[in-house]
């Protein structure tokens, strides 16, 4: 009976929180903490590329201050990889692998169609180029992004986020 009991309980927080990650089986690029409600290692959530690239990949066709010209980058919405972990917060701290970081409103990422860049023009982000995660907003959809403040929040060389319940 405890079994039984025990097995229904976690199959209501499967469901409630979607479903379970797996294990990375590659390289850590992103590791999210804080209030989430999923994780698959020691109070975090660990995701390697193959893991980020089975999420619905999104595109944005945009110009940025970085770039020449029109450019494509595609990855992950930051929504889809926030409620992946069962995010229940109201800011992110996303930080850089050279420790710069960044305070997002969790609204931001519900409000636009933020993602997490994995490519630009179809080729991954390697470090040297911005990569492996680059927080891209969609500025020519809605130029009115396209000021200091968000792009302060275009973190690039993503590495970690933290989730933070207010």
């Amino acid at each position: 009976m405890r079994s039984a009991l025990s097995c229904g309980l976690l199959m209501c927080l499967v469901a409630i929180t979607g479903h379970a990650l797996d294990a990375p089986e590659g390289r850590v690029i992103l590791t999210i903490t804080g209030s989430i409600g999923v994780t698959n290692g020691e109070g975090a959530a660990l995701f390697d590329r193959a893991m980020l690239e089975a999420m619905p990949q999104h595109t944005i066709r945009t110009h940025t201050p970085w770039h020449d010209g029109q450019v494509t980058f595609a990855g992950p919405l930051g929504r889809d990889v926030l409620d992946s972990v069962g995010a229940q917060g109201e800011m992110l701290r996303v930080m850089a692998l050279n420790d710069y970081s960044a305070s997002i409103p969790v609204d931001d990422f519900n409000q636009y169609d933020v993602i997490l860049a994995m490519t630009l023009d179809g080729v991954p982000l390697r470090v040297r180029d911005q990569g492996p995660l680059f927080v891209i907003y969609p500025f020519d959809d809605q130029p009115e992004l396209l000021n200091e403040k968000i792009m302060s929040r275009s973190v690039w060389q993503v590495a970690h986020i933290d989730v933070l319940a207010e």
